[in-house]
């Protein structure tokens, strides 16, 4: 396994819920910023969520107001709760370990991918 290990992907239909977890092993990593990431076939990996040790919170327009990221520092986890699923959500989701640079979030480590598929 890698630093980073997602579950809780699947299959649902439009309008129902998922949420997404992402365990880091590497616990020196675990006051880095964390993000969320999509990516559906041919296309690039754009952000979805991102989190700050802090607690702050930034969002794709695509997803705000409908997924919520937070974070459990003491497990080492982050999750993703995605209400409202809608088909074009659909896409292998990543999680990732990142820093901030000027104010934007830069990955430096990746997840393996899980797969979220919303279709009727």
């Amino acid at each position: 396994q890698g630093p980073l290990v997602e579950s809780g992907g699947g299959l649902v239909q439009p309008g129902e819920s998922l949420r997404l977890s992402c365990v880091a092993s590497d616990s020196r990593r675990s006051g880095y910023s964390k993000g969320w990431h999509r990516q559906a076939p041919g296309d690039q990996r754009p952000m979805v969520a991102t989190i700050t040790s802090g607690g702050h919170t930034n969002y794709a327009d695509s997803v705000q107001g409908r997924f919520s990221i937070s974070r459990d520092n003491a497990k080492n986890t982050i999750y993703l709760q995605m209400n409202n699923l809608k088909p074009e959500d659909t896409g292998v989701y990543y999680c990732s370990t990142g820093i901030l640079v000027a104010g934007k979030y830069v990955p430096q480590d990746w997840g393996q991918g899980t797969q979220v598929t919303v279709s009727s």
